[in-house]
């Protein structure tokens, strides 16, 4: 990459990925240097989930489901407690930022993602932000769905072991209970979930940079992403 063009001027760049495989904490990092809005659109996801199950008590309702994403005010804002968090979410004003992190919500992500009018509340919402300009963006289908003309599309990539035992270790510095074999099975059940659903499957673009991050740190990725910022 051309330094000398440094810093680069209202670029959108997607980041796609199954769970855990690095893609927020790299993206952060990349907005960060770029001094670009960091917008994990997972976290809209999961806040539905977490929403659903509280107020619903379960997520098979597609209907029921896609009416409370409607309704719900989802809030995603700069990090207003130092403890390891990217970010601030809160539905209806409840900081709900851990809570969504949980086992209990993981199991159920994958469900809610896949209903289309679930997708279609919050692609809305998303690709109007992307649009501005000057964003890192990471999600399951940004590439593909919300911002199909990024001007740059990375999709990460990790074995399945690999990304149980960074939610595993995530979870343990957190101080919370977890079973690295669970984690495994749930994880192996989102990506097929993720990857077979109907609408806006798990894939990566036609047009992305693929990168394997299995026995790459975080700074390798990021040094990768960075080499393939447009001059």
């Amino acid at each position: 990459m051309n330094q000398a063009s440094f810093p680069k001027k209202n670029l959108t760049i997607a980041i796609d990925g199954p769970a855990a495989s690095g893609k927020s904490t790299v993206a952060e990092q990349i907005a960060g240097w770029l001094s670009y809005l960091f917008f994990d659109t997972g976290v809209m996801y999961r806040a539905v989930t977490y929403a659903a199950l509280e107020r619903l008590g379960a997520v098979d309702d597609e209907e029921a489901v896609t009416r409370l994403a409607g309704q719900v005010v989802i809030d995603v804002n700069a990090p207003s407690v130092q403890d390891g968090r990217n970010c601030d979410v809160l539905v209806d004003g409840v900081d709900i930022t851990w809570e969504i992190r949980t086992a209990r919500v993981e199991a159920h992500v994958s469900q809610v993602s896949a209903y289309a009018g679930v997708r279609r509340e919050l692609s809305m919402q998303q690709r109007r932000i992307g649009l501005r300009g000057s964003v890192v963006m990471v999600g399951r289908d940004i590439g593909t769905v919300v911002l199909p003309e990024a001007d740059l599309k990375i999709y990460l990539e990790a074995s399945a072991e690999v990304r149980a035992k960074r939610r595993y270790d995530e979870l343990v510095k957190r101080g919370v209970s977890a079973n690295y074999d669970d984690i495994l099975a749930a994880m192996r059940k989102r990506d097929h979930i993720d990857s077979n659903r109907a609408v806006a499957p798990l894939r990566a673009a036609d047009d992305a940079v693929v990168i394997h991050t299995d026995g790459l740190s975080v700074h390798e990725v990021v040094e990768k992403i960075k080499s393939y910022l447009p001059a």
